[in-house]
């Protein structure tokens, strides 16, 4: 991936990982509009971030998803690198029948968001982006796509579901000037689960994770999947055969549940 003048869309880009990564596409030279629902969020990392762009984004309707996409391309003829990062992550408790409707909703909701919203965004800015002689579209997938944490269930599903859409995107575009790279972060500092992640000692600073993404970006401009050393435990699990991942899975969500 080229790593600068670009014209960049960051969904979730008024928080988190997304907002860490704007900042830091910006700083490098690049033209950054970042998407999300909440106004009040974007205009705060707008305005601590001179040039930057912004625009609301309801990653859940259709509708506004194409309506949106219309208003970037027209306002934005150059845009030629999307990031998808947002999305929702949230406990289901499977054995409670008295809250299988707030199970239902929340798998719904987190479908929705994690992956129908990649895939409508993607539909929607797939013209544009191959107009241009370079462009790339970044999908934000997970360490959980290869190791489940049972508390988040349909999560995990749409991780892994982004990492397998992911690889047939990239093959249908191999012949195209548009690049599919996966960034697949472990467990970081954010509030996606609340306020007490952020401060979470197991969990990796937002600050140390962007500087390793943007460094293997910078030195691994033909990857197609970045890898920080933090996440290979996750992603490689599988690899070290049946018996060595069911216990890693069982040690894992045992540690995660505490």
């Amino acid at each position: 991936m080229k790593i600068t003048r670009n014209t960049i869309l960051i969904t979730g880009g008024g928080s988190g990982i997304g907002r860490a990564l704007a900042e830091s596409f910006q700083k490098l030279g690049n033209h950054v509009i970042i998407a999300g629902r909440r106004q009040h969020a974007l205009d705060q990392t707008t305005a601590a971030n001179p040039g930057m762009s912004s625009v609301v984004l309801n990653i859940e309707d259709p509708a506004n998803i194409t309506a949106v996409a219309a208003q970037l391309v027209a306002s934005y003829p150059a845009l030629n690198v999307v990031i998808h990062n947002a999305g929702i992550m949230r406990p289901e408790n499977l054995l409670k029948a008295a809250e299988t409707a707030d199970n239902l909703i929340t798998a719904e909701a987190t479908i929705t968001t994690n992956l129908l919203g990649p895939i409508r965004l993607t539909a929607a800015l797939l013209p544009q982006l191959q107009k241009q002689p370079h462009a790339a579209i970044l999908t934000v997938s997970s360490g959980l796509a290869f190791i489940p944490m049972a508390l988040v269930p349909t999560y995990n599903a749409t991780k892994a579901a982004i990492h397998s859409w992911s690889q047939s995107l990239r093959y249908q575009l191999k012949s195209t000037s548009v690049e599919v790279i996966e960034i697949v972060p472990p467990y970081v500092q954010t509030e996606l689960m609340g306020s007490a992640q952020a401060a979470d000692p197991r969990a990796m600073p937002l600050k140390d994770y962007i500087a390793e993404t943007i460094e293997l970006l910078k030195t691994q401009p033909n990857a197609t999947e970045i890898l920080v050393e933090r996440v290979k435990p996750l992603r490689f699990a599988e690899q070290n055969g049946t018996e060595k991942y069911a216990a890693f899975f069982q040690q894992f969500n045992d540690a995660m549940s505490h």
